[in-house]
Formats: structure tokens, C-alpha cells, sequence
């Protein structure tokens, strides 16, 4: 599992792990030779093995150093370029020259014409000049240099596949801030843990791709074992999936129930409801309006219908009984997408509210659904723990009192902050949505795009993990998932319909199915 700290966290790790036995010469050749072997998969078969390292004078440009000897050892074209003063005696600096590869120091090369002499030569630039304490403002003199690499690259016939080492040079890995000379990065190859700021903006598009190379570390040290922040990775959703069994029948999956929809707001319920059979729900029962009901029965013919009253097109609240006579059968309950704010409504989730624990088991909040529980004093108490709400940063804001610019500036930090508070799974959604456990576990998914900014985006991921729920898995497995698969369908859709503008939330619920069988594969 990939893990996800701050710049202070690593720091500690390191020190720790240094302190006790794991020193930092022998991180940092963990650190180069898994970097240089990385780059010598990646790039080795599509380049022509020449490599440029772009070299600062702290851990960086070490890891940089070594991976640059491990590639000349295996047959690359290598060049070191110190931004940044070094003393040629370093031993790393002198494997690198007994493998054959070239030190270049900028201190004489005023007018960095052999830096535009080593950048044309070379298909791969490896940057190591900053690295994870780096702080904004950024030195004029290391500025000058990666603005001329900058644009010395963008002035090539051929392309140059850039590397970012840990980060790409004069990028805040906390704050995600980065300064205007950054070299944007095709790839970031990030030490032992992916650092907070690089799934921010606007640091999250400078860094490519982002993958992470071994350092020694592993549990046995207390301060990494104590990390529980992690990033969602394909591997970690596929240990998560639940099996399928060919002996089975459509109650071995479960039965979602779903309590969505109005008379305005009717694709909320056909978006849920296909999503949880899509996750692979054995039996989906929604419960609407009639007006709902005649809408959307033959849209989704495999769903079973609680039709039930309404008071001006809305849900009312003697909708009671016949919702809680269900409950005996059900496996997960999912409310609140497309209930618009009637009071009549608000009066209803009331009722579900003090029925509590002993009916809203294995529960999905969403969407209006949280506007309504905000209307009601103690909501938190009277939901089962673990209940999984699943706001965007305007809902969080109506939950919490906060505002929206508050709570996006520290998204991680007030997940997990409510989900101790209140007891439940918090699913933040929006670019890197956050899910926080209330027992102490933080999962961060890697992935913005604007191809889920569309209406009913949000249904299709709450009824995925309400699918996933029913299925017997915690509540935190099933937002992992759930939101893993639903960000991968998104792009997924994008790629198909060639563009993220045009992504529906039908188009979503249409990758679903892709998205699974490449995990199942």
C-alpha cells in the first residue's frame, strides 16, 4: 500500500530509520538504484539510452547520482550536471565518472552552453536539483537554470522525457505550490511515499506520471509502521474486491436499497440503482415518488420499486412505514440523491433519524440527503457508526459550518477531523477525493479530472458503494473501492468520448463494467 505524509512526517521516518540502522548512505542507494532501474525499464526500450542529471547539492541530487551509475553500468549514455556547487571528490561522483559517465559543473559554464550541448544529446533529463524541503521563494541563480532547461527542451526537434526526482525541482511538497520555473515532469518517481503537496494543484500537473521507489524501509520502524494515510492504487483495490463465487444466487451478493429521487430530480435514482448492480449487487430495490416510478421502471428493468407517497412531487414523510418494513432484507441503504429540500422531505430523514441503529444498518448518505441531516440537531449520534457520508466541499460546508475555501485548503485534515468526531466514513469528494476513517485510517485517491464535474456524477459513486456494501464489505473497503472505480471510469470515458467536456454521467456508468474487468483480469 502506498503511503501518503507530509514533508515533516518523512523527515522523522528517515531520522528514525537512520538512528536505527537503516542509514541514510544506505537509503539513498536504495533510493538511486530503484530510480535508475525504474527509468532503465521505462525508458530503456524506447530511447536511446542517454541520460542528463540535473544535480543539486542535497539528497537529491545523491539519489540522482546514483541512479545515474547504476544506468552507466548498464549501458547509458550518462551526464552529471551540478546546478548547485559539489565537490567532485564525493564518492558518488566518482563511481559515476568510473562508469564512464561525464561531470559538468555550471560554475563554468556561465552561459550554459554545455548544458544546451548535454540537454541535446540526451533523450532523458533526470532532476535532481530540489527536492522535498524546498520552499518557495525559489534562488534567481537555480531559477535561471531550469527556466533555460525549460525552454531549451520545449525548442528541441526531438523529445525529452523528463524525470522528476522525488518531486520536480522548486515544487512545495506540502502546500503543492510551485514556482514558474518548474520543468514539468512526464514522470515523478517519488521516494518510499508519495508527499501531500503533489495531489494538489498546482503541483499535480508538473509531476506526469507518479510512481515510487524503494528506500529499505519497512514496519519495524514505529513512526513509518504508525502512518496510516494511504494512496489508492489498482494492487490495493484488487486485495479489496469480493469474491465471486459460481456457486451463488442473487441473495449471495446482497440487496441495496435506495431511497432517491423527486418529480424534478429523476435521473438521481437510475444513476444509483445502476451503479449498484454494476458493482455487483445481487438485487437493487428503489424507493420513489410514482412520478419516478413511470419515468424510470423500464430504464432499469432489473431493479424492484417501492413506490411510495409523495407531497407535491417530493418524498413525505408517510412514506415511514412502508420504507422501514423493508429494512428485514436489506443488505446496504443508500438515501438521498435527487431528494430535493421539501420540508416535507426534511420531515421524513427526521423519522429515519430516531428510528437510528435499529434500521439504518450499513448505511450511504448523499447528496441532499446531507442538507436534510444538517437540519437536525445530533444527526451524527443517531446514525449507526460507520455510517459513509459522501459530501462534495458545499455539502462539507453545510455539515460543518465551514466554508467552502476552508476546507478545500485542508481536505485530508478536515475528513479526518469529522470522521473522529462524528463517527462515520467521510467520503470528501472533488479533485483527490479523501475518504476518512473514523478508526483512524485516511485513503486518498490520486486522480483529478474534470470528466466527473457533470450532475449525477456523485449518484453514480454513491450507488456504487452502496452495491459494494451490500456485498459484506466494511464501510471504508467499500469507499475505497467505490471511488477508485468511479474516478478510473471517468477517465476511462473521457478517453472514449476523446474529450473530458463531453463526459456524461450515463458515460460513467457505461465504464463501469471496463474498469472491473481490468481489476478481475
Amino acid at each position: 500500500m502506498l503511503k501518503y505524509v507530509s514533508v515533516a512526517e518523512m523527515r522523522a521516518v528517515e531520522q528514525e530509520a537512520d538512528r536505527l540502522g537503516l542509514s541514510y548512505a544506505q537509503m539513498m542507494e536504495h533510493a538511486g538504484t530503484n530510480l535508475g532501474k525504474l527509468v532503465d525499464a521505462e525508458l530503456g526500450p524506447q530511447t536511446n539510452r542517454s541520460a542528463l542529471g540535473l544535480i543539486g547539492s542535497g539528497n537529491n541530487g545523491g539519489d540522482t547520482l546514483v541512479s545515474l551509475a547504476y544506468l552507466a553500468e548498464n549501458g547509458w549514455k550518462t551526464v552529471a550536471y551540478f546546478v548547485k556547487e559539489r565537490n567532485v571528490a564525493d564518492p558518488l561522483v566518482q563511481r559515476l565518472i568510473a562508469n564512464g559517465g561525464i561531470v559538468v559543473s555550471n560554475l563554468e559554464d556561465e552561459d550554459l552552453q554545455k548544458l544546451h550541448v548535454a540537454l541535446n544529446q540526451s533523450e532523458v533529463v533526470l532532476d535532481g536539483v530540489l527536492g522535498t524541503g524546498f520552499q518557495l521563494p525559489l534562488k534567481e541563480s537555480i531559477g535561471k537554470v531550469l527556466k533555460s532547461v525549460k525552454e531549451i527542451i520545449r525548442g528541441k526537434e526531438s523529445p525529452t522525457y523528463v524525470v522528476a526526482v522525488d518531486c520536480p525541482s522548486g515544487v512545495d511538497c506540502d502546500s503543492g505550490q510551485a514556482a514558474d520555473e518548474v520543468i514539468p515532469a512526464d514522470l515523478t518517481v517519488t521516494m518510499a511515499a508519495i508527499k501531500g503537496g503533489l495531489l494538489k494543484f498546482p503541483a499535480y500537473p508538473l509531476c506526469g506520471r507518479i510512481l515510487i521507489a524503494d528506500i529499505g524501509l519497512n514496519e519495524s520502524f514505529p513512526i513509518w509502521n504508525q502512518i496510516k494515510r494511504y494512496v489508492i492504487d489498482a494492487d490495493w483495490v484488487k486485495t479489496l474486491l469480493p469474491k465471486r463465487s459460481d456457486n451463488s444466487h442473487k441473495g449471495t451478493f446482497g440487496t441495496t436499497f435506495i431511497l432517491a429521487g423527486c418529480e424534478n430530480f429523476t435521473g438521481a435514482a437510475y444513476l444509483a440503482g445502476k451503479a449498484a448492480y454494476l458493482a455487483g449487487c445481487g438485487l437493487v430495490t428503489v424507493g420513489s415518488v410514482r412520478s419516478v416510478y413511470h419515468s424510470l421502471a423500464g430504464e432499469i428493468p432489473e431493479a424492484t420499486w417501492l413506490v411510495l407517497p409523495d407531497q407535491e412531487g417530493y418524498l413525505s414523510e408517510k412514506s415511514l412505514a412502508d420504507i422501514l418494513n423493508r429494512f428485514d432484507t436489506v443488505d446496504a441503504f443508500l438515501f438521498g440523491p435527487g431528494f430535493g429540500l421539501h420540508s416535507s422531505t426534511s420531515t421524513l430523514v427526521a423519522q429515519l433519524l430516531e428510528s437510528g441503529g435499529d434500521v439504518l444498518t450499513r448505511c450511504v448518505v448523499d447528496a441532499d440527503g446531507l442538507k436534510l441531516l444538517a437540519q437536525h440537531k445530533d444527526w451524527q449520534s443517531k446514525l449507526p457508526r460507520h455510517t459513509i457520508l459522501t459530501p462534495h466541499p458545499g455539502e462539507m460546508s453545510v455539515l460543518t459550518g465551514m466554508s467552502t475555501k476552508e476546507i478545500q485548503s485542508e481536505r485530508v485534515q478536515i475528513a479526518e477531523r469529522f470522521a473522529s468526531q462524528w463517527g462515520h466514513v467521510v467520503v470528501l469528494k472533488g479533485a483527490f477525493t479523501v475518504i476518512a476513517d473514523p478508526d483512524g485510517c485516511t485513503a486518498v485517491n490520486p486522480i483529478a479530472t474534470s470528466a466527473l464535474a457533470k450532475a449525477g456524477s456523485g449518484d453514480v459513486l454513491a450507488g456504487l458503494i452502496a452495491g459494494l456494501l451490500a456485498q459484506g464489505l466494511g464501510a471504508f473497503e467499500a469507499a475505497v473501492i467505490g471511488v477508485w472505480v468511479h474516478a478510473q471510469a471517468g477517465l476511462m470515458a473521457a478517453k472514449r468520448v476523446k474529450t473530458t467536456r463531453c463526459v456524461l454521467a450515463s458515460d460513467v456508468i457505461k465504464a463501469i463494467p471496463q474498469v472491473f474487468d481490468e481489476l478481475e483480469r
